[in-house]
């Protein structure tokens, strides 16, 4: 009799799980437990929210300063809306514009939850060009909607935050006009907010009807972003200690995924190379938010497949393996995925640690600061609070991460 109950139990616990399916098919999924063993009824996986932001920025000469701030923020963004409950997916993308007879009208940068690869392509924008007062933001808009790879996961939280000081050329013939890119936008539950820099009465006319028309947010800052960017005695250590942490990734694959990866990695130490000690430790506080991790190793990381179970050292070819451990035997295979786990966890309670420390020092830095409302920091905080809450993501804090 109990083993009928047993079978009976599981057959329910397994139809309910298959009934259950297709209603997270298609949303991100963090296992939450550990694989199980035959036999054993799986644990069905927690849907993960999504956050999905695009930065819109003019790249023109007059916004050197904001560009510079992007750069300096955009791990602490990255932060700000990790710090969500429950903690989201994020997958950052970017348009850079500038207007037509310059070396480019827009570049666009895809949706990536590899933020070291976007972060990488911020790098390289430059202000530049302009000329008369209005730019391309028709074709930036309309890139930020129709060549960005939004999800069609109606639960994601989809945003574009519009950057820059001046308005859009209205006088091009062939423009799609931005009032029609926005009715699209609205129809696909994609927020546009917009962030004016400088004091241009135009531009402010134009940006309060872009965000009025998805129900976005309308913000002003000074030229320069007004972005609280502050050093801290802990940067460089945390700098350090990041940059231990990625030479902990060990990515296993075919050789087409393994060359994507080594591509990260190159990103990654450029990142390394070319960074502040305060960005790196920004990036460092990032990475090790249950959003971050996504950035941090992505997908083929031996050592995490290896502690879920999805990887078996030992069934796989040689030539899926990562290069160092090619010509070394089974045995001192698996002691270099142990000492890589064992040294991995032991930085990421180092690198905790000290971001406690440099939050807490931050916290009475930035109390200090009369204005840090009218920064870029607040402007996006509270726009992703207010906006984010509406799909199901909560912030209990009353202040971005910086």
């Amino acid at each position: 009799m109990k083993s009928k109950i047993i079978v009976i139990g599981l057959f329910v616990l397994t139809a309910a799980t298959v009934a259950y399916y297709p209603a997270v098919r298609g949303s991100v999924t963090r296992v939450v437990n550990p694989p199980v063993q035959q036999g054993v009824v799986p644990v069905v996986p927690v849907a993960v929210p999504k956050i999905e932001v695009v930065f819109v920025l003019d790249t023109t000469g007059s916004m050197s300063g904001l560009i510079q701030a992007a750069k300096d923020k955009i791990w602490s963004i990255a932060s700000t809306m990790a710090s969500a409950q429950p903690a989201p997916e994020i997958r950052m993308g970017l348009v850079a514009y500038r207007d037509r007879g310059d070396s480019y009208v827009t570049r666009v940068v895809d949706l990536s939850s590899d933020l070291d690869s976007v972060y990488a392509s911020l790098m390289e924008f430059e202000a530049n060009g302009g000329g008369d007062t209005p730019e391309s933001v028709n074709q930036a808009l309309a890139d930020a909607v129709h060549a960005i790879s939004w999800s069609t996961d109606p639960n994601s939280y989809q945003v574009v935050f519009l950057v820059g000081d001046a308005p859009a050329h209205m006088d091009y013939q062939d423009d799609v006009k931005y009032l029609t890119t926005l009715e699209e936008a609205a129809r696909r539950g994609i927020v546009v907010n917009t962030i004016r820099c400088g004091n241009d009465a135009s531009t402010e006319a134009q940006w309060r009807a872009i965000a009025a028309a998805t129900q976005g947010a309308y913000f002003s800052v000074d030229q320069a972003g007004s972005a609280i960017a502050l050093a801290t005695p802990f940067d460089v250590q945390l700098s350090r200690l990041s940059a231990d942490l990625d030479d902990t990734r060990l990515y296993y694959g075919n050789e087409e995924e393994r060359a994507e990866k080594q591509a990260k990695i190159a990103a990654t130490d450029r990142f390394h190379a070319l960074a502040s000690a305060p960005v790196r430790a920004r990036r460092a506080t990032f990475n090790i938010s249950a959003s971050g991790e996504k950035n941090l190793f992505g997908d083929g990381d031996l050592v995490i497949g290896i502690a879920s179970g999805e990887v078996n050292l030992d069934e796989l070819e040689v030539a899926q393996l990562p290069e160092s451990l090619q010509k070394l035997t089974p045995t001192q295979r698996q002691e270099v995925v142990r000492a890589n786990s064992e040294r991995r966890d032991g930085l990421i309670a180092q690198i905790r640690e000290l971001s406690e420390q440099r939050a807490s020092y931050l916290a009475a830095e930035v109390e200090s600061i009369d204005d840090k409302e009218a920064s870029l920091d607040h402007a996006i905080f509270e726009a992703v609070r207010d906006q984010a809450g509406k799909k199901g993501l909560k912030y209990s804090a009353a202040a971005p991460v910086y």
